[in-house]
């Protein structure tokens, strides 16, 4: 810049005044020279100053109108036995963090009975709030509104969250009340649909995805809870299924009721798509924020941690007392996972389906871990194909958010029959086997009893990468057990024998003493250290500390194919 010149005077008589219309002059608006600073420019500013506290009013009047919803249909939705939308948020978010987007939007739609009928929102309350401090999204589908129906402007607001979920790194949270897609809307609403579940599988794996059913989920929508990380119900107002009674009786010639054809119990004790069913409302939103308190808020952070609680030097002696050395004896598998975590305090996942096998989420040591482990008071414990899906899942969570995996292993192997071998037994369990093999997260497997032929592998082995084995003094570990062994092994002598059953007694002492001794797998390198059962809280809580850091990048690959 030259000395002596004065810029801001030359950029002055370089301003160009626009003469304004003397029509527009008349207008509402009227054309003025704004100093902003150094800088002049031109801008148009409102002839009149606005009444603020009228547009404040008015704004704060029409929040409230659609806050409080059509009288006559919030009454309706009480008599149903549900809460409405925002009743809900209210349950499940903090005090006042709850943060409305869009709360004006609605449809363009001129279809049948819509066009002269907008209501705001368009069906669904959707934002973030807190839970226990922490960020989520949320979306809640609003039935007192086109019966939550989904159509463009409804899907639009879904698809926000959902993207800014990711955005974010925070868990996404839907509570879905519908009645499906608009049928007025046609394929807009059907390509609304697809727009959520395209942007649920990029979330995938990326951030924590919660799907609570608390009213009608059918058809296409049913697809959104099955993508979820966690689907909750509630027993008689939840139903979800592809296809209503209606149309299974049109077609089958079966008449069923909702509740049978897709209500919570169904979906939690034989479908298997529900993760947790509850009775009210209010226990199952407060166990939904439970499960956010045990979940990091993406997959780059660690699970919220509490203070230490002491676990590496906790001896806990009922652990013996609890699990009878008999290896044909029945126990809950439940009772020692309690003595195991912190305080005794677990969150079971599909408690009611496949129950031969038990997953949940726990602290040990202030820690987050997962826990897998066998259920001898179920079918023995023995693996079939819906628990060897359960686990397999539920394995894939825990390695996508880093959450430490805990194994109990008490198998005496897969179920033999028919009906498993057809039914595809060999895939089902090959998916655990897949889901272990690939998780990078810290593992150790516990040997409570017996682990026999293929299902103690595919129960995190060593041969298959577990960090860490630990076994009870009790273990067997073999292809199989001692009678079944020696009836194989020794079929032709059994049957020459004067005294078959004194010879089989006799072998099987023999085959136990020699394989299925509790050192046999330890000295082999197998198995890390035989523990008294006491110090299993402790050996785990140490294990999980010296495992903690633990660093393995996966194979260089687009992705691998799961035996789905």
């Amino acid at each position: 810049m030259s000395g002596g010149h004065d810029s801001s005077a030359q950029r002055a008589e370089d301003t160009e005044v626009v003469p304004v219309p003397a029509a527009a002059q008349q207008g509402r608006r009227r054309l003025v020279r704004v100093d902003d600073g150094d800088a002049r420019v031109l801008g148009l500013v409102p002839a009149t100053e606005p009444d603020m506290p009228s547009l404040r009013r008015q704004r704060d009047e029409l929040r409230a109108r659609i806050a409080a919803g059509r009288s006559d249909a919030v009454r309706r939705q009480h008599s149903n036995g549900k809460l409405t939308a925002r009743e809900r948020l209210g349950l499940l978010l903090d005090e006042d963090s709850f943060v409305e987007l869009e709360p004006y939007r609605r449809h363009r739609s001129d279809g049948p009975g819509l066009a002269a009928n907008r209501p705001h929102t368009d069906g669904v309350v959707a934002g973030s709030g807190t839970i226990d401090g922490r960020q989520v999204f949320v979306y809640a589908q609003d039935f007192t509104v086109f019966g939550g129906s989904l159509g463009e402007a409804h899907a639009a607001k879904i698809h926000k969250i959902l993207d800014l979920a990711i955005a974010n790194g925070a868990p996404v949270i839907g509570l879905n009340d519908s009645g499906g897609a608009r049928i007025q809307e046609g394929v807009l609403a059907l390509d609304g649909y697809g727009g959520i579940f395209r942007r649920q599988v990029e979330a995938s794996g990326v951030v924590p995805q919660i799907s609570v059913i608390l009213g009608p989920c059918a058809g296409g929508a049913a697809y959104s809870p099955a993508l979820a990380d966690f689907t909750f119900m509630v027993r008689d107002t939840a139903r979800m299924y592809l296809t209503g009674p209606d149309v299974v009786e049109a077609v089958s010639g079966r008449r069923v009721t909702h509740e049978e054809l897709g209500g919570a119990d169904v979906h939690g004790s034989r479908s298997g798509v529900a993760t947790v069913v509850h009775d009210d409302e209010e226990t199952c939103l407060a166990d939904v924020r439970y499960l956010v308190s045990l979940l990091p808020s993406n997959y780059l952070e660690v699970p919220p941690a509490t203070a230490a609680t002491g676990a590496k030097n906790d001896h806990r002696p009922r652990l013996a007392e609890l699990v009878p050395v008999e290896h044909n004896r029945p126990y809950d598998m439940r009772e020692v996972f309690a003595e195991v975590v912190d305080d005794g305090e677990f969150f079971e996942l599909h408690e009611g389906w496949a129950r031969n096998v038990l997953c949940a989420l726990a602290r040990i040591d202030g820690r987050v871990a997962g826990l897998v482990g066998n259920q001898p008071a179920v079918f023995a414990g023995v693996l079939d194909g819906p628990a060897a899906q359960k686990a397999a899942r539920f394995v894939r969570f825990c390695d996508a958010f880093g959450i430490p995996l805990v194994s109990f292993v008490d198998v005496p192997g897969f179920l033999p029959g028919v009906e498993q071998e057809q039914g595809g037994i060999i895939r089902q369990g090959a998916q655990l086997l897949h889901a272990y093999c690939e998780a990078t997260v810290p593992r150790i497997q516990v040997i409570v009893r017996k682990a026999y032929g293929g299902a103690y592998i595919v129960m995190d082995s060593r041969s298959i990468g577990t960090d860490l084995s630990l076994a009870w003094p009790t273990n067997q570990i073999a292809v199989m057990g001692a009678e079944g062994a020696v009836n194989v092994l020794h079929r032709r002598e059994l049957a020459a024998a004067a005294d078959p059953a004194a010879l089989r007694a006799r072998l099987v002492a023999d085959y136990t003493r020699e394989y299925l001794n509790p050192h046999y797998a330890a000295e082999r390198g197998l198995v890390d250290d035989i523990i008294d059962p006491a110090d299993t809280r402790a050996a785990v809580a140490r294990g999980l500390a010296m495992l903690q850091d633990k660093r393995k990048p996966g194979p260089a690959r687009k992705h691998g194919n799961q035996p789905i």
